[in-house]
């Protein structure tokens, strides 16, 4: 849709609505009751509780806690019985606003000039009152609130369908293998460290700008199992020290530092591009004679190995350890190749599926990233 605007007209947020924060209430976890209606907070759904305080359409801006930067910020919508903390501000639109549009645009912004505070940064609401919003005739704002809906439902689309493959995984795993800690199929039982032909530990050289390797962190495996590249630094290693860092298609990554509940996460590496790992991860590879990489790493997944894990780490809440010799006395149980060949081939041919997906959905978030210029900019 093509829009002119030389017709728009700049108002700040503060005259196109009315704010409710006076009403909002906190309430600490260890006093919450456990209910039915949503419990928001500065970047979204935080909790359900046992009563509301609000019942209608609002748009939610994070207060503090929130995300100002470009393209990341904390504006969202909610609809009905709800309640909210006292880290959102609570809008509603007056008249010949639409409230998705002005959602869109805050969440395109950067609004930093607007924050105050450098320890704990601040959207106050005097700050929030002031900020400029160039308002379409209603028409367009209905338009273009009805277009990016529209790309944004796609989005959201191919993101459940990328959830519900990454389940997949799982389900088939349990159906075909069992609970692989207490070994209720009667496998062959062994400890993991027979199964490896190698264990390392990454390096603790820092991330350099301009670096030749891509630098795999804790960050970047999933909790469920999966890489993300999202958030990706890079890093140089003299050429002496690559052996020792380098993964390799068919590597598995175990996180042996992190907190409690996130110590562990394993991940199998499949990608073509060699890259370095940092120091709280362990580069695992097997001898494929013995045990394939995809059944080994989605068993490290499973609700029971988490949780034996979990048990077995050492250390603080927030910062627990499980170092290489203790991983090599894991005990685990291991099906006969031919099985385990078969769950590889069906996690591989979901694995194209979601490569398919995935392109899909970064043309859906660059065409909405365009349409947003177009429309913001």
């Amino acid at each position: 849709m093509k829009v002119d605007k030389t017709k728009w007209e700049k108002k700040t947020l503060g005259e196109i609505c009315y704010i409710y924060d006076s009403q909002r209430k906190p309430v600490s976890k260890e006093n919450r009751i456990k209910g039915i209606y949503p419990y928001y907070g500065a970047t979204g759904l935080q909790d359900y509780v046992h009563d509301y305080i609000f019942d209608g359409r609002y748009l939610l801006l994070g207060e503090d806690g929130g995300k100002w930067n470009a393209k990341e910020n904390s504006a969202y919508i909610v609809e009905g019985k709800i309640w909210v903390n006292n880290h959102a501000h609570i809008l509603q639109f007056k008249n010949n606003i639409i409230d998705s549009y002005i959602c869109y645009y805050l969440n395109y912004s950067d609004l930093m000039e607007y924050i105050t505070g450098s320890i704990v940064p601040k959207l106050t609401q005097a700050k929030m009152r002031k900020i400029e919003i160039p308002i379409p005739p209603l028409t367009e704002q209905r338009a273009i609130a009805t277009e990016l809906d529209a790309v944004q439902k796609m989005i959201e689309g191919y993101k459940a369908q990328l959830a519900d493959l990454d389940t997949l995984g799982q389900s088939i795993f349990l159906d075909m293998f069992g609970d692989v800690v207490n070994n209720e199929r009667k496998w062959n039982f062994v400890k993991f460290g027979s199964l490896t032909s190698s264990i390392n530990y990454g390096t603790s050289a820092p991330a350099v700008d301009g670096g030749k390797y891509k630098y795999l962190r804790m960050g970047n495996i999933t909790d469920n199992g999966h890489l993300d590249f999202q958030d990706i630094k890079y890093i140089d290693i003299p050429d002496n020290e690559i052996a020792k860092y380098i993964v390799h298609k068919g590597d598995i990554l175990f996180n042996r530092t992190n907190s409690r509940e996130k110590v562990g996460k394993t991940a199998c590496f499949m990608e073509e591009e060699e890259m370095i790992i940092a120091g709280y991860i362990i580069r695992i590879r097997l001898n494929e004679e013995k045990s394939l990489p995809l059944y080994i790493a989605q068993a490290f997944n499973t609700p029971e190995m988490k949780s034996y894990l979990r048990r077995l780490a050492r250390g603080s809440v927030g910062q627990a350890n499980i170092n290489s010799k203790e991983l090599s006395d894991i005990k685990i149980s291991v099906p006969p190749l031919p099985l385990q060949q078969q769950f590889a081939e069906r996690v591989e041919a979901i694995e194209r599926q979601k490569e398919l997906l995935q392109a899909q959905l970064a043309e859906a978030q660059t065409l909405m990233a365009e349409r947003m210029q177009y429309y913001f900019d």
